[in-house]
């Protein structure tokens, strides 16, 4: 057995890796690492973002000694943001003022919700929820438009349960759940001063369960052609006649008529649902709509009330779902809600203290080496035609990489926040991003924004801009490190990337051409051997099941797209660390980039998570994403495995699309 074996801590030596390479690598960590109490997963993933979390707290807690011992605006010398940063955090760790505020600081929002005097009413309160962060009926968000991506548009889905899933008010292993799940809605309406917590929370899980009848099912949410559904603001009001639009949109603080017009076009993801939604909204009595809207905000303030509401929410979301035992500590989610609502203002910071220089022009080789790789796998494929290999170069070389931070940061300055007043700046902070979202409407679209902070331990894929995104945060062992060895590397980040670039061409993203739009660049031919070959990768996972879920299977058209973009990222990281060398790398070296593939999916989850994320996450369970090596005849040849061993897989059955 080689040496390299022995390098890397936490690997059972028992296990070959011919049989199981997530095991080989992870199988004595799995056994001897506990979960930290406050977290519902642990590995690299949640280890780097423990460790940016700290980080963070100190450019904060460093950024808030600059705030005025009486709490005012500092003076114009000083800087806004640091102010900022410092007056959120600390608004957050006042918990005599929350405490003593009780529910005085939702009360506006809660009686609104109580006096509810009909239907067009409720429109109007959801608009003025969800611009305060709460979540309605369906979900909006604005983004390009699949067909047009040089403008924005709002895009409205199915939403409204307060249950992950529309499968958990349906499936009968979900019944304890559900239970709970009322006896959660019963505790915090009695905390909400609800005169009959325990009827009303009945009535909200029968509203909620009839909401979810109208729901598609996840798998279905990912089809992009079924999903894009241009109408007018006319249309819409046709789909679903007994909501009340415009009252939705002057609580939203939205435009009703001009350029600049909310939902002068929208798209609508889920058309099915509007019209079960308008059904349900008609049929429900008044009284029922008030129970529900209460309870939704409750639900989206509880974390700004007093410890009582912060520890109802959590022991449902996050002991019974996640199985979580120990609510975070408050400096924690007190850098969380700083984040979220001034997150670039903290990664500028982040960034120059913790991130250096020629970490990205490393990363920038990278890159070019893995889009290069892409392009020689393109041109030896043997069933893509040469016009689609052509259009596939074209989209390549649209590809647009933003690596480790943005160019230009965001503009805080019309936020106002106090260091007093934690839900004003929940609230405040919410209406400032709403705004923000909804000014792009008629607005030329911005391809230097983010996504993602900087500071975040993530990579993302925007179809919409054809552009691949890897935050600073992920840039650090084990997916990137400037003095690791080059093949980890290629095995790790250089995977990522690969995966990445891999959802421009996976069973959705390949329907968008390089400028983001929607536009059918395949041939008949070539199309119909791509889906040949995604469906039988669908097949594979739909008969794997997680080692600690026996009898539970994958859903392999759910995963389909992440799995793609898996054994792609894999297979180019590989080919592209081999061009890296000047040619074919030594077997060591290839040997140390599986290594490391699989442990950067080192992860242990609490078994609740484990049930939750095999219904709701597009992702396949970790040890399934790194196994997936069993499909690369490039694993097989490095590991010598035969036939009878773990992963061997017959070379027929191997699914190898780019």
């Amino acid at each position: 057995m080689s040496i390299l074996d022995d390098a890397r801590p936490g690997m059972d030596l028992d296990v070959r890796p011919q049989d199981d390479l997530f095991g080989h690598v992870n199988g004595r960590w799995l056994a001897e690492t506990e979960i930290p109490s406050d977290r519902s997963s642990w590995g690299p993933f949640v280890q780097l973002a423990d460790t940016a979390e700290r980080q963070v707290r100190d450019i904060i807690t460093d950024l808030a000694s600059q705030r005025s011992p009486a709490g005012q605006r500092s003076p114009a010398s000083q800087d806004e943001d640091a102010w900022r940063i410092g007056a959120l955090y600390q608004s957050f760790l006042d918990v005599e003022t929350i405490e003593a505020r009780g529910l005085d600081p939702v009360r506006r929002l809660l009686d609104a919700a109580r006096g509810l005097g009909d239907i067009g009413e409720l429109a109007a309160v959801l608009g003025t929820l969800e611009r305060a962060g709460g979540h309605g009926l369906f979900g909006t968000y604005v983004d390009t438009d699949d067909r047009d991506s040089d403008r924005y548009l709002v895009n409205v889905r199915q939403g409204g349960l307060g249950l992950p899933d529309e499968s958990y008010y349906r499936d009968e292993k979900y019944a304890e759940i559900r239970e709970r799940y009322l006896a959660y809605l019963a505790r915090i309406l009695d905390l909400g001063e609800h005169p009959d917590p325990e009827g009303a929370a009945g009535r909200i899980l029968e509203l909620d369960t009839l909401l979810a009848k109208g729901h598609w099912e996840r798998a279905e949410t990912r089809d992009v052609q079924r999903t894009y559904n241009l109408m007018t603001v006319e249309d819409v009001s046709v789909l679903c006649p007994a909501f009340a639009w415009d009252a939705y949109v002057s609580g939203l603080g939205g435009q009703l008529t001009g350029p600049h017009a909310t939902l002068a076009e929208v798209c609508v993801r889920q058309p099915s649902y509007l019209a079960h939604l308008s059904t349900v909204l008609a049929d429900t009595p008044i009284e029922t709509w008030r129970d529900w809207l209460a309870a939704q905000v409750l639900r989206a303030t509880a974390s700004y009330l007093p410890d009582a509401f912060v520890e109802a929410h959590f022991d449902f979301y996050g002991r019974t779902l996640s199985g979580t035992p120990e609510l975070r500590a408050r400096w924690k989610r007190a850098v969380s809600f700083v984040q979220g609502a001034v997150g670039e203002a903290v990664g500028r910071e982040y960034v120059a203290r913790h991130f250096p220089p020629h970490a990205k022009a490393q990363m920038d080789e990278l890159v070019a080496n893995l889009l290069a790789a892409y392009r020689m796998s393109i041109s030896r494929l043997d069933w893509m035609t040469e016009e689609t290999k052509r259009r596939a170069y074209e989209k390549l070389d649209t590809f647009r990489p933003k690596i480790a931070y943005p160019d230009r940061f965001r503009d805080y300055s019309g936020l106002r926040v106090s260091p007093d007043d934690l839900m004003g700046n929940a609230l405040a902070a919410a209406a400032f991003e709403t705004d923000r979202q909804l000014a792009k409407i008629g607005t030329p679209v911005d391809r230097d924004e983010w996504l993602m902070l900087p500071q975040t331990v993530n990579a993302y894929y925007n179809p919409g801009t054809n552009e691949i995104c890897f935050p600073a945060g992920i840039l650090q062992k084990p997916f990137f490190s400037a003095e690791a060895h080059p093949a980890e590397n290629y095995g790790g980040i250089g995977a990522v990337i690969g995966h990445e670039i891999g959802h421009g061409f996976d069973d959705q993203g390949a329907q968008y051409d390089g400028a983001g739009n929607l536009n059918d660049w395949w041939s008949a031919a070539d199309k119909a051997a791509f889906e040949v070959k995604s469906a039988k990768l669908v097949e594979q996972y739909n008969a794997l099941e997680p080692r600690n879920l026996p009898g539970e299977k994958v859903n392999g058209a759910l995963t389909v797209g992440e799995n793609i973009g898996d054994l792609g990222g894999l297979t180019i990281a590989h080919q592209a660390y081999g061009l890296s060398q000047g040619g074919e790398a030594p077997r060591d070296d290839r040997r140390r980039l599986f290594l490391n593939w699989a442990h950067v999916w080192r992860m242990k989850r609490r078994i609740e998570l484990e049930r939750q994320y095999l219904t709701i996450d597009p992702h396949s369970p970790p040890e399934l994403r790194a196994n997936i090596v069993r499909n690369l005849d490039e694993f097989h040849e490095v590991f010598d495995t035969a036939p009878g061993d773990g992963l061997w897989l017959d070379p027929a059955d191997r699914v190898r699309i780019w």
